[in-house]
């Protein structure tokens, strides 16, 4: 059983033995090396006196005590330079072995520190080439110069083992250090990721909410300000025609309002999902608007009500269809309708003529949409129809959708919207059997 001993650091944060263990190496890289090196010299002198049973030692002990003691040295800048570091202990260690000594880990200590330390810095190919490097050099010394009556098994397998153990555990640390930053990159890719994908799902989110907010307004309020100003000219004159008018200007205000009440009931029953939990118990007796099932969504459908709507703005409406009228997805079919409101819009506010027309050309993987209107002149109040939000809006919507429009004057006079969208292949479901 572990026991793990708390201490208290000045700070006055309480830690445990065994948390500081592990931070020492970072905290103080130096002083861990210098105890390293010290504890490696003090296995140096057994290590040196090492023989095999029954055989006095065949040389002195301290001239192996004086190389380990130069490897030791050496292995102050194992983390620095740690190939100088690992060549000089390959060096320090050929030269032991050609003295006769018995190879054995307390002589090779330092040796296996630098090649593990080398193997955790560099590549898999230059800590391979170091420790064989090492190996050959040690076996052949020991072949050579090494005790005669020490057996070839262990002059052959001895230093390859001991090299070979601390250059594969350096390279199981690197890899696994690679690995674990190669994580943390990937996670810290993927909340940048998500964080900028958050942000353009908002800004995507504001640019539609803008859109149907002008495509309401815009729309309506044009029509109401006609009506009001056809009003004002004819209550003199024409009573009854202005009170037709006034009648016609309420329902233009009543859809207007029925549209944005739509359009927030959306945006509530979206962003409002805990309020809907904690209220239910309310809502049994006092419903609210969200409750409502909202208004459907304006589509093809809509456009012959939408075309009657200009009527009492002056304006006469054509619609025509070519080609077999195919169905279309929900956003194609508020894209088509909403570009058709807007260009409308726009004729009303801009143009002085008294007529326009739709045209709605169905072809097998499109459908082409045209508003025009043959008249080309302007009113003295509006502006240039290249330059407002409604046909930036209009262009935004078409490439939602994966369509494309064009927009600009015709040669022979008059405006021209031609916006050509997608159509959603339809499957037709097969009857249930009875």
């Amino acid at each position: 059983m572990a026991v793990r001993t708390a201490v208290t650091t000045p700070d006055g944060n309480p830690h445990t033995m065994i948390d500081n263990l592990q931070r020492l190496p970072s905290a103080r890289p130096h002083a861990v090396d210098a105890g390293l090196a010290v504890a490696l010299f003090a296995c140096s002198l057994p290590g040196s006196l090492v023989t095999l049973p029954g055989h006095d030692p065949g040389v002195p002990w301290w001239p192996g005590v004086l190389l380990t003691g130069v490897a030791c040295t050496a292995l102050l800048w194992r983390r620095c330079r740690p190939r100088t570091t690992t060549a000089v202990t390959i060096v320090c260690a050929t030269a032991v072995s050609a003295l006769g000594y018995i190879l054995t880990v307390l002589l090779l200590g330092p040796l296996m520190v630098a090649l593990h330390s080398l193997a955790v810095r560099t590549d898999r190919k230059t800590a391979n080439t170091f420790a064989c490097t090492g190996i050959v050099l040690l076996v052949g010394a020991a072949l050579i110069a090494g005790p005669g009556n020490e057996p070839l098994v262990l002059k052959l397998l001895g230093p390859a083992a001991w090299l070979l153990l601390p250059t594969s555990l350096g390279t199981v640390t690197r890899l696994r250090g690679a690995y674990l930053e190669a994580v943390q990159a990937r996670a810290e890719h993927a909340e940048r990721t998500r964080e900028e994908e958050a942000r353009r799902r908002v800004t995507e989110e504001r640019m539609r909410i803008a859109r149907d907010l002008h495509d309401v307004v815009a729309h309506h309020l044009v029509l109401a300000n006609l009506q009001a100003g056809a009003v004002a000219r004819m209550l003199p004159g024409r009573p009854d025609e202005a009170e037709r008018i006034v009648t016609d200007l309420s329902g233009t205000t009543s859809s207007a309002l029925r549209e944005l009440k739509s359009t927030v009931g959306l945006l509530r029953h979206q962003v409002d999902p805990t309020a809907r939990a904690t209220d239910t118990g309310d809502r049994t007796a006092h419903p609210t608007d969200t409750d409502r099932p909202p208004t459907p969504t304006p589509g093809l459908a809509q456009l012959p009500d939408l075309a009657s709507s200009f009527q009492h703005a002056g304006l006469a409406v054509t619609l025509a269809t070519d080609g077999d009228p195919r169905p279309l997805s929900a956003g194609a079919a508020l894209t088509a309708y909403r570009i058709v409101q807007e260009a409308l819009t726009n004729v009303t506010k801009h143009a002085v003529t008294g007529s326009a027309e739709v045209r709605l050309a169905y072809t097998h993987d499109r459908l082409v949409v045209t508003v025009l209107n043959a008249d080309g002149a302007r009113r003295s109040d509006s502006t240039s129809p290249g330059g407002g939000y409604g046909l930036i809006g209009m262009r935004e919507r078409a490439h939602s959708v994966g369509g494309r429009i064009h927009m600009g004057h015709r040669p022979q006079g008059g405006f021209e919207v031609v916006a050509e969208l997608p159509v959603q292949p339809y499957r037709l479901e097969e009857p249930a059997a009875t």
